[in-house]
């Protein structure tokens, strides 16, 4: 059985409106994909050793959907592991100009309060990819109106990838749901 991996983001969660969507709609259209959202630390190394763990536990052939921080994770789990990968408004470069993430950070689901160092953001820079190795394997999504990142970054580093750009919207992006049918069709299309 193939499994859909989602990568929740920076302060969210399993619980975040994507990944409740994705399940949902899921287990409707295609239960023959099983659904995995682990709940991620807020701190980079340990995020990154769950997700290693998840997905060395996988049986079969896996995708990979990210969010926010979940997309600059899926970026290099893709690479590296040879998955596809959609990525929903991902960061590029996070630990460039990012100073308000340290501090108290509080989990917009949880509340759970994690103080995040300097050397935090520092430990992303080991996860960065570039180039690409296979820009083929990833569909990114961007919204202009991503009051969080600038979706500018985005489309010129995955430049040579499916890119979809929609104007206005959120960093939340908007009516996400109806890309969903588009979604399970590029993990399913035949290898280029």
């Amino acid at each position: 059985m193939a499994t859909l991996l989602y990568i929740h983001g920076f302060n969210s969660s399993p619980q975040s409106h994507k990944a409740a969507a994705t399940r949902v709609w899921l287990a409707a259209q295609h239960p023959g994909i099983a659904f995995r959202c682990p709940f991620l630390s807020p701190y980079p190394e340990r995020a990154m050793a769950q997700l290693q763990e998840e997905v060395a536990a996988l049986t079969g052939p896996f995708y990979l959907a990210g969010s926010s921080m979940g997309g600059f994770y899926a970026t290099w789990l893709a690479a590296h592991h040879g998955a596809r990968a959609v990525l929903i408004n991902p960061a590029v470069q996070p630990w460039l100009g990012r100073d308000h993430l340290l501090g108290p950070q509080a989990n917009h689901h949880t509340g759970e309060i994690a103080i995040i160092e300097p050397e935090h953001l520092e430990q992303l820079r080991a996860w960065e990819v570039d180039p690409l190795p296979r820009p083929q394997d990833f569909l990114v999504l961007l919204q202009t109106g991503d009051e969080v990142l600038d979706y500018r970054f985005a489309a010129e580093k995955y430049r040579a990838c499916k890119l979809v750009i929609e104007p206005g919207g959120d960093h939340g992006f908007q009516n996400f749901e109806r890309h969903l049918p588009a979604i399970i069709d590029f993990f399913q299309a035949p290898a280029a």
